[in-house]
């Protein structure tokens, strides 16, 4: 490994040249790929004379010429990593090269490679210098012209961006095509597919009345598939027009579905390349969770035209910008600054496409299970993080999340059957397996810009954003000041949330007055010190709140006190019944007026603000609020937080071997959701679904696996037995002969069903064990089936066996339904799966070059709590092992897997000693990539 550099925003210089025209022109070959590069190149200050740096790894430099003149050996300099013009013309100039790469040797999925017979590219964040020398950072912005050459019985379709001007054959068997992009952009959306391709087609009409070609292009046997895809991508791009006014720019749309591929999707400019698992769908094959992954991802990639293409980021430290999606289906809900505003807009698509309520549930679990305790970790940094090592750690996004996580069931599915919230494989998505998330959280930045500025301020900000900044590479500062400009806002401190790590702790208490008719509300905020961040300044935190009466229902607000001053909540002169409080110092209050009597107040309704809240509710007002609240997700979030108590008041009777007894309220609570019908069934799916290990160890002092894996297992098979007649009920009321449709009403259906059916096996009734093998026999659609499997794989024994050898036996012949079964075998907690675990990376039908795969099997066992966290550190040695291996192969993967060791200290000292031992094996390998070194030096350092 060469010597370490770590990169800091404060040293962030404009380039001293820029690219204008990047002419490539590839020769395909079978051992090795010749790439003739002509960049027309000129200086930022007319008369500049200072070197030009092109970032270069990997590869053969064949010549280099300056305007068309073969340079000496002393004109530049070359190493591993860079290529260097000591003196180059002082004004615009043409820079040509020719360099010799390996394709097929390609084993880390970056540059351009060869897999499954197909040459394919990946070039975000840093890929670009692996095909050709090049300034490879995004405020390089150029139009590309790509001419490919390759052998035509064995690549007939060559793809790249932006529109095909020319193709036809040459000698030698041989063919080609000429792509011209009139788009500028930077070198990370660059893209080339060449291989034995076959499309879907078909066209969109943009409200301008222009005909969009749309081609989905996938191996001939896949082709059926594709159909979901196809209706998912004229969804999005309907809806952006719909919300946004944002058109499509170009007349044609390419989206490739590819095997092995290291992210879940990439956005490359009219050339979207996705990992197959977010593109092939049929309903014997593909989940509910895999039908609304693909409707969400590629929802998400689409909208990454303008936010994130049109517009794109100055520099990796405004990757927010760009937020990459965690598209789980159902809420595609936010734009990004390139990226962040992306995945707000996913989220946004997706919750108009399904249940708000249940997409908003699953974003806020998936960001408390792993950005929450990321922020508490030696990982944590801020949303625009200040340095970096290596610039694909910071990729946590539903490219990678949805990819490893929706290739199984129902998210919920998952987190009842395996806790999924502790796993950071199994939900979704939107972030990168293990990685440091940067989106999730950017993604709830952008989210507070609509809160406080409502729909039609927040599209007031996104059309000044795109008229200030169409064609420009632009921070978060540019998209704070359109949001600001155009509403005339003051935002105070809200630029912090770019700035500081951490997770805000808010603490409110509460007091009525009820001489003077007035309701406070008494906030004070902290940030906790974070690595290199040990003081905090007060953050701009909106709270959305509510006040419920006596009866359940919503009080009128009509104005408040605040900073000595009464002020109106009041719209268009009359009373509301939620209100954004805008918290920015230390500590404030609050006093609302003409409160008649003492209300119970729902704070932060929507979850407005991703903080940590510590209120003075007690547990009357929890379980009147999960009855009453007219919020719907703060009736779920009254439910988890009493969840919560119990489970931790049961761990600390576990851990002095008292008996274990469940609270008949809350057994009574659950029973009350799971029989109400005026309920989304899909709610009541998550709402009866408990906690997450994860969430509750993160909540300790001293995380114990052990001790809350058995009261969680408590709890649930005591709902379980008392609640049987009524889960017995909800899965013959939710059964349905009718033909699979992917829609709302039928996936709230399933979903419950499921939970039901999974509550009931755990049991271990011969009964209700019969009854999930009639459900898996019977099922006509893969959601249902892989229930029923995921219901019997709970309990040891001959049926547990024979039902999954008769699930691969039916089934091994597609792989993205045995990286199911990998992925529900590897995150099983029965004691020492480890050993099965490691019987199955011998399996004929695993591969560790493929990433899907390694995330199925590696990643799945990784979110067992039993058995990666085992006490004698056999789970940790199992990933200590393959991080090596996988190091060799693919930087990347390994980076991601090595994270999970990130939080070791939080354990008991048996544990850290073990897990330590491990990071030092990992640190001591020789010729440690730098992925891998920044995540395993820093997790051991902290």
């Amino acid at each position: 490994m060469d010597a370490l550099k770590e990169i800091f925003l404060k040293n962030y210089k404009l380039p001293d040249y820029y690219f204008d025209a990047v002419d490539l022109k590839f020769s395909l070959g079978e051992e090795k790929t010749i790439v003739h590069s002509t960049i027309t190149v000129y200086p930022r200050v007319e008369g500049c004379t200072s070197p030009l740096t092109l970032d270069g790894q990997d590869m053969k430099l064949i010549s280099i010429k300056v305007n068309s003149k073969e340079l000496k050996a002393e004109a530049y300099h070359l190493d591993s990593r860079h290529l260097i013009l000591s003196s180059p013309p002082s004004g615009k100039f043409t820079l040509e090269t020719v360099t010799e790469i390996c394709p097929q040797k390609n084993t880390s999925l970056e540059g351009l490679y060869k897999s499954s017979g197909n040459f394919c590219t990946q070039c975000e964040a840093e890929g670009f210098r692996k095909i050709t020398f090049y300034q490879d950072r995004p405020d390089i912005m150029a139009k590309y012209t790509c001419h490919i050459e390759a052998d035509k019985s064995l690549y007939p379709v060559l793809l790249s961006n932006g529109n095909l001007i020319e193709q036809g054959d040459i000698e030698g068997g041989r063919h080609y095509a000429i792509w011209e992009d009139p788009f500028k952009k930077p070198c990370y959306l660059f893209a080339l597919v060449a291989g034995q391709l076959e499309s879907r087609d078909d066209t969109f009409t943009t409200r301008s009345g222009r005909n969009v070609s749309l081609r989905i292009w996938t191996p001939a046997q896949d082709l059926p598939k594709t159909e979901h895809a196809m209706y998912s991508l004229k969804a999005a791009m309907k809806w952006d027009e719909d919300i946004f006014g944002l058109e499509y720019d170009l007349d044609l749309f390419n989206i490739v579905a590819v095997p092995d591929f290291d992210m879940g999707a990439m956005e490359n400019k009219s050339l979207n390349i996705f990992n197959s698992k977010l593109v092939l769908a049929s309903p014997e094959t593909a989940s509910d969770a895999d039908y609304a992954a693909i409707l969400g991802v590629i929802g998400h990639e689409y909208f990454h035209n303008w936010t994130g293409n049109r517009v794109t980021c100055r520099d990796w430290f405004q990757l927010s910008l760009k937020g990459r999606s965690h598209c789980f289906p159902w809420s595609v809900e936010q734009l990004e600054l390139a990226y962040l505003q992306c995945l707000f807009l996913c989220q946004e698509f997706s919750s108009d496409m399904g249940s708000r309520t249940v997409k908003r549930i699953t974003d806020v679990s998936r960001l408390r299970n792993y950005q929450f305790p990321q922020d508490a970790g030696p990982m944590a940094h801020p949303v625009r993080p200040h340095s970096y090592i290596k610039m694909d750690n910071f990729y946590t996004d539903g490219r990678f999340c949805t990819m490893s996580i929706t290739f199984s069931l129902l998210i919920l599915l998952f987190c009842f059957f395996t806790k999924a919230p502790n796993c950071c494989f199994f939900v979704i998505v939107y972030s990168l397996f293990f990685g440091l998330q940067v989106y999730e959280k950017g993604a709830e930045v952008v989210r507070m810009y609509k809160t406080l500025l409502g729909s039609q301020g927040f599209r007031k900000g996104m059309d000044l954003y795109f008229k200030r900044h169409d064609g420009q590479a632009v921070t978060c500062e540019d998209f704070f000041a359109a949001m600001r400009d155009a509403n005339d806002a003051d935002f105070a401190n809200f630029l912090m949330w770019y700035s500081q790590a951490g997770t805000p702790v808010v603490k409110v208490s509460s007091s009525y007055n009820a001489e003077a008719r007035t309701y406070s509300l008494k906030f004070s905020q902290e940030v906790p010190p974070t690595p290199r961040q040990p003081l905090k300044e007060p953050m701009f935190i909106p709270v959305a709140v509510g006040l419920l009466d006596s009866s359940g229902k919503d009080m009128p607000l009509s104005s408040l006190y605040h900073d000595g001053k009464l002020e109106s909540v009041a719209s268009n002169n009359e009373p509301v019944f939620n209100t954004v409080l805008k918290i920015t110092k230390k500590e404030e209050e609050f006093i609302f007026s003409d409160i008649s009597e003492r209300p119970v107040p729902s704070l932060l309704r929507g979850y407005s603000a991703p903080i940590r809240l510590d209120s003075d509710l007690t547990d009357s007002d929890l379980f009147f609020l999960l009855a009453n609240d007219s919020d719907e997700f703060n009736r779920w979030e009254a439910g988890q937080l009493l969840a919560r108590k119990l489970m931790l008041n049961l761990v600390a009777d576990f851990q002095q071997n008292k008996p274990l007894n469940l609270n008949p309220k809350f057994v009574h609570g659950v029973k009350s959701i799971l029989c109400d019908s005026t309920l989304d069934k899909e709610f009541i799916a998550k709402a009866v679904t408990l906690p997450g290990e994860g969430e509750i160890m993160d909540m300790m002092d001293v995380a114990d696996p052990d001790a809350v894996h058995a009261v969680r297992s408590f709890i649930k098979k005591q709902l379980a037995s008392e609640l049987k007649e009524e889960f017995l009920l909800t899965v013959k009321n939710n059964r349905s002969s009718e033909q699979y449709e992917f829609n709302h009403p039928n996936m709230a259906r399933r979903a419950l069903k499921d939970i039901a059916l999974g509550y009931l096996a755990l049991l271990k009734d011969p009964e209700l064990t019969e009854l999930a093998l009639d459900e898996y026999r019977s099922a006509t659609n893969m959601t249902e089936q892989f229930a029923a499997l995921a219901a019997i794989a709970q309990n040891p024994g001959k049926t547990h066996d024979d039902v999954l050898a008769d699930f691969y036996d039916k089934w091994q012949h597609d792989f993205l339904v045995v990286n199911k079964w990998f992925a529900l075998q590897a995150m099983s907690d029965i004691p020492g799966n480890v050993e099965k675990v490691k019987n199955l990376l011998n399996h004929p039908a695993f591969d560790l070059r493929n990433p899907s795969k390694v995330y199925s099997l590696i990643g799945g066992f990784c979110g067992s709590t039993v058995n990666f966290h085992a006490k004698d550190g056999s789970g940790y040695k199992f990933l200590g092992e393959l991080v090596v291996q996988l190091d060799k192969l693919n930087p990347q993967v390994a980076s991601r897997m090595v994270s999970a060791f990130s939080r070791w200290r939080r354990y008991d000292e048996t544990r850290q000693s073990l897990a330590k031992a491990q990071l030092e094996m990992i640190m001591s390998s020789n010729g440690l990539s730098e992925n891998v070194f920044e995540i395993a030096s820093k997790s051991l350092t902290a």
